[in-house]
């Protein structure tokens, strides 16, 4: 008995037909698409018929929560309390997946089955999130069966609301915090930054979404007769928008830029490199802060994106003034801005360059798609603790983020729990999440399963255990 042996287990299940790939094919199978209301059904039955019985045959108890956002999806948490002075360790997973894009995959694929060719394993949810909370799954059953026991008590929670912002998980949580109450946090989602080598994260940006719209008048007007006397929506809006951040991508609005860079945060990311795979796009070295490193502007600074821009008929484009500009943008922050000063700093500042006509919508509060920064310090016990565990592993030094680039509901621990959280990516960047021929590397999937095994070990032997 010992670590090496609980690794191999985990390990020979992963390898197993009728194991690690057969259980991920079934939970694939389901359509949870959390974003189609008429979905909720399988949400549940995600839940009650997968998730459940998982749990329960590794001596978990479980409970499903219904949302309190009417028309979102509900959480499962399992729990296994070993003995009371032990750390309860947190895990999360989320069983929800974005559309499906049936018809649109490459080969002609269904996205609700899974398929492999040569190390790519295609389906749905596979990258985001079903692959990486079966891989935990699969790690504490290797432990049980090669220990008897965890060694630490453990709770589980599987959302199936996060691609719709997890809307109502923090107030759920907060309605049962004592049964949601842990020591620590540790789980896996998003990708890896460097194939090559494992690493860790430590928290999220920040994300809030809103919508730029000029809208000066009913209907267009012909370009000949009218053009110069007739304000251009389109002119209006680009010209708003060269204000808020430069030719380059910097960020222009007052509260907007993060405070600098701490020294922990900078050290954390002085090695870290990024590889994003086969199919990933050449950075542009010269675009977003300047003096900022690759991994410093996306893990450790605000980010200006226009997503979408449209103005007049762009496929069917007539000589008229257009009546109206629309513009959906974003903004991706870290730890130290000010949530709450986001719209108004931009009001301010449309208003200051002289805009006021541009008027900022919000989405509404059940798909506004906001998540919160967050973020655990990387001088943090816990995240010392968790670089050494997978140095057990790997034996070389591991890339500790201090945040992702993405955003997910880090807040609900850090806020409502006041735990430290740390998280250990498991897929890639070049995964096709959210589109269309999303897949996991299985060679990468095989190692997390080695890796989290290890740290699920280390946890509960008292030689190397975590004591808070």
């Amino acid at each position: 008995m010992g670590r090496d042996a609980a690794i191999d287990r985990a390990l020979v299940y992963f390898d197993d037909e009728d194991g690690y790939w057969s259980d991920l094919a079934r939970r694939v199978a389901i359509p949870t698409e959390c974003q189609k209301p008429d979905r909720t059904p399988e949400l549940y039955q995600y839940l009650e018929q997968e998730m459940r019985p998982a749990f329960e045959a590794m001596g978990y108890t479980c409970a499903v929560y219904d949302n309190p956002v009417d028309g979102l999806g509900p959480v499962l948490l399992a729990t296994r309390m070993e003995d009371e002075s032990l750390p309860t360790v947190l895990g999360y997973g989320h069983g929800d997946v974005v559309r499906g894009h049936e018809g649109r995959w490459a080969e002609g694929r269904d996205p609700w089955t899974l398929t492999r060719d040569g190390d790519r394993v295609y389906g749905r949810g596979t990258a985001d999130n079903k692959a990486q909370h079966s891989v935990h799954m699969g790690a504490l059953k290797a432990i049980l069966d090669e220990r008897g026991a965890l060694g630490f008590n453990s709770k589980f929670m599987i959302e199936t609301g996060e691609e719709n912002g997890s809307k109502g998980l923090k107030e759920m949580v907060a309605a049962h915090k004592q049964d949601f109450a842990a020591d620590i946090y540790f789980a896996s989602d998003g990708p890896r930054v460097d194939m090559a080598e494992p690493n860790l994260t430590l928290g999220c940006r920040g994300a809030r979404n809103f919508d730029l719209v000029v809208d000066m008048r009913d209907g267009g007007h012909h370009s000949g007769n009218w053009g110069g006397l007739l304000a251009n929506p389109g002119v209006i809006l680009g010209n708003a928008i060269a204000t808020m951040a430069d030719v380059n991508g910097k960020i222009l609005v007052d509260g907007w830029r993060p405070p600098p860079i701490s020294n922990s945060v900078r050290d954390a990311l002085k090695d870290v490199k990024r590889e994003g795979g086969d199919n990933a796009p050449e950075i542009n070295p010269d675009w977003g802060e300047p003096g900022l490193t690759a991994p410093e502007k996306v893990y450790a600074w605000n980010t200006f994106e226009v997503l979408a821009f449209v103005t007049g008929n762009p496929d069917k484009p007539v000589n008229a003034v257009p009546p109206r500009a629309h513009a959906n943008c974003q903004l991706r922050y870290v730890v130290g801005t000010d949530p709450d000063n986001i719209i108004p700093a931009l009001r301010k500042h449309l208003d200051d360059q002289g805009f006021p006509m541009i008027a900022i919508h919000e989405p509404p509060p059940a798909n506004d798609g906001v998540f919160a920064a967050a973020r655990t310090d990387p001088d943090h016990p816990w995240a010392i603790w968790m670089k050494e565990a997978v140095r057990r592993s790997t034996g070389k030094p591991t890339a500790v983020l201090p945040n992702s680039g993405g955003s997910i509901c880090n807040d609900v621990f850090q806020d409502v729990l006041g735990i430290p959280f740390v998280w250990m990516p498991l897929s890639y960047t070049g995964c096709s999440q959210h589109a269309p021929n999303e897949h996991i590397l299985w060679s990468l999937t095989r190692e997390g399963m080695g890796l989290v095994t290890g740290v699920y070990w280390d946890l509960g032997d008292p030689a190397t255990a975590y004591r808070p």
